[in-house]
């Protein structure tokens, strides 16, 4: 009901988790096409950037102004906090405060005028300032952090390295949001460099029940997850995408020309393959280096076909070795009856 300073910083790390999602898949996905060739058409989504600078940005994001209020000399509240927010981001289409001067906020009872509301990717959440000024600029005092160094417990010396006098540092601490800032900017960069896979959870109910479907829980959660704009994308795009090479090497026996060696190059395996199988052209399309196939039930099918070519290889392979076997017992009956035969016949 009441948030205050640490779920402004929790819902900050929400909006860039929920902008490195937008850039790994909807953008990413999008600018795929372009690098492929493949015709298409951009589809329009919602960009968080505008919100994640809202509060990040050096000179004029919250976290700012808050660092500003906490490090300035003279007479510093939440209020004067308040009001220089209203100063700076009044004219925000994603921040609100009965404060500001924008009229449409003045006739607005459930805002508060210790309160801002910032329009996050998920919804609207109101803030109460109190309380934002002391927990940003919560410091521990250098001579608590040296009195901790010298106690005689190897861990409680090892929580304050701070207070170890050789490494003192006149400077004065970063407050809390600069710090929270710095680390989810290296998590940013650490994902950035990984290829991360995504799991979306939703909760169908609130009472944690089994068979309880709540159709205006889920509908929520899909549309402030950024499912929607998703599989809009998804949709009018392509459900998979694969290299011309492991493509051909895993579908290669469906076809005779390409079965079991193809001589020449990838795409045109492929391009053979396809027209082979009269897979309907509009269902895919060949880009620069990928086979994009539109609708899962393309693929579905090519993997039965291949299923069942297993199998019937399988079988020819099992016959084979079934005749092999076979025959070789039988010619090793028929020379040993002959043996037996001739030496039968010479003491006969």
């Amino acid at each position: 009901q009441d948030n205050s300073f640490e779920q402004f910083i929790i819902n900050y790390c929400n909006e860039k988790l929920q902008q490195i999602f937008i850039e790994l898949t909807l953008k990413e996905e999008q600018e795929e096409y372009i690098r492929e060739g493949i015709e298409w058409t951009h589809i329009e989504y919602f960009n968080n950037a505008i919100i994640c600078d809202l509060i990040e940005n050096n000179q004029t994001g919250i976290l700012a102004m808050l660092d500003e209020e906490c490090l300035r000399p003279g007479t510093v509240t939440d209020d004067t906090f308040l009001e220089k927010l209203n100063q700076v981001c009044a004219t925000h289409q994603h921040f609100e405060s009965r404060m500001s001067k924008c009229s449409r906020f003045l006739n607005d009872t459930s805002l508060p005028h210790s309160c801002f509301r910032i329009q996050h990717y998920a919804g609207k959440v109101m803030y109460q300032v109190e309380g934002f000024v002391d927990k940003n600029n919560d410091l521990l005092y250098r001579d608590l952090s040296q009195a901790m160094w010298k106690a005689s417990h190897s861990l409680i010396k090892a929580l304050f390295p701070e207070g170890n006098p050789a490494k003192i540092n006149l400077k004065r601490p970063p407050t809390a949001g600069s710090q929270f800032k710095a680390s989810v900017a290296t998590l940013m960069k650490n994902l950035q460099t990984k290829n991360p896979n995504y799991i979306r959870c939703i909760k169908p109910n609130d009472k944690k029940a089994a068979h309880v479907f709540n159709d205006a829980l889920v509908c929520h959660q899909i549309r402030y997850l950024g499912l929607l704009e998703n599989v809009r994308v998804r949709r009018a795009g392509y459900a998979f995408r694969q290299a011309y090479e492991p493509c051909l090497e895993r579908y290669k026996m469906l076809c005779k020309q390409t079965w079991p060696h193809w001589r020449g190059p990838a795409r045109a395996g492929v391009k053979v393959l396809f027209n082979e199988l009269k897979i309907p052209e509009e269902e895919f399309s060949f880009g620069r280096s990928k086979i994009f196939i539109r609708n899962p039930r393309t693929l579905f099918k090519l993997e039965d076909l291949r299923k069942q070519r297993l199998e019937d290889l399988a079988t020819l392979i099992e016959k084979i070795y079934r005749g092999w076997k076979c025959r070789t017992r039988f010619l090793l009956m028929k020379k040993s009856q002959i043996v037996i035969a001739s030496w039968y016949r010479r003491y006969a």
